[in-house]
């Protein structure tokens, strides 16, 4: 059954660091596309607060940590833990995926007895010997991309991806990629990446914006970069660490729910009720494997992954034809939003994978805008080719200095121009 709970209107509020548009144009277009939540943009000035770390970042451990040796005992622990989740509350500024690399080496003992499954449960008692891997040659190329820098400094930059770059190198997608252009922009040695599983070679197989925790085959070391995913026709925010410190304090804040995801989307039909919190397991679709499925009851049977998500409608558009929907993420699984919006029955528009066809956008929308608006909404969604979906806000704590930041970005112009044509054509304001 849907689970779903009324709750109290949010906003977006008290952001601290901000991308704006370069045109006052488009400035008031930023500011009339989300009406609801643009309290938040007029409160800081145009520019970016850049982050500068105090001298006392001396202390932050070295990048490589390669050779790193931790020897200890297990105290008492409450149930079930596996080693590498162990091993990595024991040591700073090292990746959750660096020390499964260790594992899987062959670099970890318990109890003088070579460990190669980070998925090893340890017990009160055993003593634990590991030594921090090697970081391996990079499998990526640096490529001159242009990229849309949000914001940057030595530790970390935060980037807004356009549709249809995929995040990271991966068999069907070596080249092109973010990871790619990061890599010449920033001269680094060293950039995470690795395919979600190590069967998915689709594109659609990337996420919507799911921690990185883990390696695979295909890239079996670990690197600071990439800290979470966008798939490949979401737009928006993404941070990139450029050290490995700042790359395990940023995972850990994902592991944590900790980071601020606030995402907007354009969805076929309307939610109802129009704001609310959902909590389904999602996991693979059984009956096509580059799809997520939202499953109820599928954690206890092992099928699925705990998530939430909690949404609120902000505008109706074409007599409930369509609505622009604010998302934030508990949790951060694959397609979550999609999944999520597909099992409430109003798939996102362009969202072909998930339902949100053309045929579908066009038989609730052609006939609900006026008449001389529905030649162009039908060239607008015949040339939608992605999900509507944008991460428009990114906020975490900086892994250097401790201060709160926050980013935003507005809408890509294909977005835009719907929402611009819908609102024309009439449009429902949810109170």
């Amino acid at each position: 059954m849907l689970s779903i709970s009324q709750l109290p209107s949010f906003s977006l509020t008290s952001v601290k660091s901000l991308r704006y548009p370069s045109s006052s144009s488009s400035l008031s277009l930023f500011f009339s596309f989300l009406p609801r939540v643009s309290n938040f943009v007029r409160a800081s000035s145009g520019t970016p607060n850049l982050v500068a770390c105090s001298p006392t970042e001396s202390i932050i451990p070295r990048v490589n940590n390669a050779g790193l040796r931790i020897e200890e005992t297990v105290d008492s622990v409450q149930g079930k833990i596996r080693i590498d989740s162990w091993i990595s509350s024991r040591v700073i500024g090292v990746s959750r995926a660096r020390v499964q690399s260790s594992i899987r080496l062959g670099l970890v003992t318990v109890n003088g007895r070579v460990i190669d499954k980070v998925s090893h449960n340890v017990k009160a008692g055993d003593e634990v010997n590991c030594t921090i891997s090697e970081l391996q040659p990079l499998k990526a190329e640096a490529e001159d991309i242009p990229l849309d820098i949000v914001y940057e400094d030595k530790h970390l930059l935060v980037v807004n991806k356009p549709a249809h770059m995929v995040v990271h190198p991966a068999p069907g997608n070596p080249t092109g990629t973010l990871v790619n252009g990061i890599l010449h922009h920033c001269s680094l040695p060293y950039v995470a990446y690795s395919n979600p599983e190590e069967d998915d070679s689709e594109d659609e197989a990337y996420s919507d914006d799911e921690e990185m925790t883990s390696s695979s085959s295909y890239a079996a070391s670990v690197r600071p970069g990439i800290v979470h995913r966008l798939d490949k026709g979401t737009t928006g925010l993404l941070v990139v660490a450029k050290d490995e410190h700042s790359h395990a304090h940023l995972a850990e804040q994902f592991k944590l729910h900790t980071i601020e995801r606030v995402y907007v989307s354009l969805t076929t039909g309307v939610p109802s009720p129009p704001q609310g919190r959902i909590e389904i397991p999602i996991g693979r679709d059984s009956s096509n494997r580059i799809r997520m499925a939202a499953i109820p009851g599928g954690v206890s049977g092992g099928r699925a992954r705990h998530a939430a998500s909690r949404y609120k409608v902000i505008e109706t558009f074409a007599g409930g034809g369509s609505a622009l929907v604010e998302w934030r993420l508990e949790t951060g699984r694959t397609h979550q939003i999609r999944a999520h919006a597909k099992y409430m029955g109003v798939p996102l528009l362009g969202d072909e994978v998930y339902g949100g066809t053309k045929s579908m956008a066009l038989s609730l929308l052609q006939k609900r805008v006026s008449r001389s608006d529905q030649e162009e909404i039908i060239e607008l969604i015949s040339r939608l080719d992605r999900p509507c979906l944008h991460a428009i806000v990114l906020g975490f704590t900086h892994p250097c200095t401790g201060e709160i930041v926050k980013f935003s970005c507005p809408p890509p112009p294909d977005l835009a121009e719907i929402v611009g044509l819908l609102r024309r054509s009439g449009k429902e304001n949810v109170n």
